[in-house]
């Protein structure tokens, strides 16, 4: 076991005998009285949890049979994690069946204080117990024992009031603008944006109250300043209200290997900045093979996984893969990536620009709301439309009412030839519902 990271926490949990005799119908378990003794932690009382050390047993739990009173009870059991103060959120009740031990690795545990409403990056007191249940009721519980432990966020808000606006990008001088995130660093800010020879400024809130360009091309913003020329291609591009400088360099990450539809030579598949899990992200089809992770299409900076363990290293060995349609992700700050099997949804039909056969235009997970998929101005033609996933027939969904919801072998949705976001709403199986705007 680490140091500061593996704490041992003991419940003893003694149930005392049923009060008074009972009668054969009496099905009420009485319960007088409880205690639980606590054993000395291995280590310190604060525990600091992180993604780098993700799949690591980080709390583990014990305890002991109730006395019922009367033999064959077969209890199953209950860890509880309440957030002291967490008035809007309810504890976490984690099942452990008839186990009498339950660890926790870092990542559960941090999802499960996270869903009790801890907050994330700050000292919480964490209050921890264990039920016993009987049927369906909770008949007693141990004492409870407090912990200090700081979660980590699962997903951010990185959004910021700013964007990027101009004859190079994509919706030109009347936007909406290209978002831009939050950093680490205060007053700092990040986009990733693919642009076309132009200009760009940078301005607050989609309006031009606020808005800074660069007088004098001298790599400093200026309020109401010159625009800023920019040749095609895609970028980083940094700003900082803190002195006002701002840079603009060639940047993607890019999945390249035999088992891209490109091979080892590229153009990469490109991965998307994920702002929700502060990742890159792609969903993409794969062969049998082998792939790497690099940036701008070049080798000077690439990353495979020697060890085969999801973590990457810099020049590292190439990352076997099975034929199939996976969501890649990757955090390049912490070197963690993971490869998931995915259905991907795809647009098919004669108003579709590759027709019935395909290969579909696909969509992209909104990935800040389970079951959400966009696909974002494309152009359609007279004609007819369905979904469907993995290039195939053998799931699709239609709309035989024209109401606006999905139902599986529906029939084809007209339209009118135009440009158009369609968004699928899929989180409910039951009543799947899609969007054209």
């Amino acid at each position: 076991m680490k140091k500061n990271l593996i704490y041992i926490y003991s419940f003893f949990v003694a149930m005392a005998f049923l009060l008074g005799s009972c009668s054969d119908d009496d099905e009420n378990i009485k319960v007088s009285d409880m205690t639980s003794t606590q054993l000395t932690l291995s280590s310190s009382d604060a525990l600091v949890l992180s993604r780098d050390i993700i799949g690591e047993t980080v709390l583990s739990l014990n305890w002991t049979v109730p006395d019922f009173g009367f033999e064959g009870a077969v209890p199953t059991y209950n860890v509880v994690l309440g957030v002291e103060g967490a008035s809007e959120a309810t504890p976490k009740t984690v099942s452990v069946g008839n186990n009498l031990t339950k660890d926790f690795v870092a990542e559960e545990l941090n999802e499960a204080l996270n869903d009790a409403g801890a907050l994330s990056g700050l000292e919480n007191q964490i209050n921890i117990w264990v039920e016993a249940v009987l049927g369906k009721e909770v008949v007693t519980t141990s004492e409870v024992q407090s912990l200090t432990i700081t979660a980590y966020a699962t997903t951010f808000d990185l959004n910021s009031p700013w964007g990027l606006v101009g004859s190079a990008a994509p919706n030109g001088w009347d936007g909406p603008d290209i978002p831009v995130y939050s950093t680490a660093v205060a007053n700092e800010f990040v986009a990733y944006a693919t642009l076309v020879d132009g200009e760009l400024k940078i301005r607050q809130d989609n309006d031009w109250a606020v808005n800074y360009g660069d007088t004098g091309a001298d790599g400093s913003i200026d309020e109401g300043g010159d625009n800023i020329v920019v040749t095609a291609g895609t970028y980083k591009i940094i700003f900082s209200l803190n002195d006002f400088s701002y840079s603009i360099e060639p940047f993607t990450w890019g999945i390249v290997g035999d088992a891209t539809p490109n091979g080892w030579d590229g153009p990469d598949v490109p991965l998307s900045y994920d702002p929700t899990s502060d990742q890159w992200r792609a969903t993409i089809t794969l062969n049998t093979g082998e792939i790497k992770f690099r940036q701008n299409n070049e080798w000077t900076i690439g990353y495979g996984d020697a060890e085969s363990d999801g973590i990457l290293e810099q020049d590292g060995g190439n990352i076997a893969v099975e034929a199939g349609n996976y969501l890649v992700s990757v955090d390049f700050n912490n070197r963690l990536y993971t490869i998931e099997p995915i259905d991907i949804w795809g647009l098919a039909g004669d108003a579709a620009p590759n027709g019935w056969d395909g290969p579909n235009l696909q969509f992209t997970p909104d990935y800040a709301n389970e079951g959400v998929w966009v696909l974002k101005k494309v152009e359609l033609l007279d004609g007819e439309i369905k979904f469907r996933t993995n290039n195939a027939w053998d799931f699709n969904y239609g709309d035989d009412g024209e109401d606006g919801t999905l139902e599986v072998e529906g029939a084809n949705i007209p339209v009118s030839a135009g440009i158009y976001t369609i968004t699928l709403f899929l989180a409910d199986t039951e009543n799947p519902t899609y969007t054209i705007e």
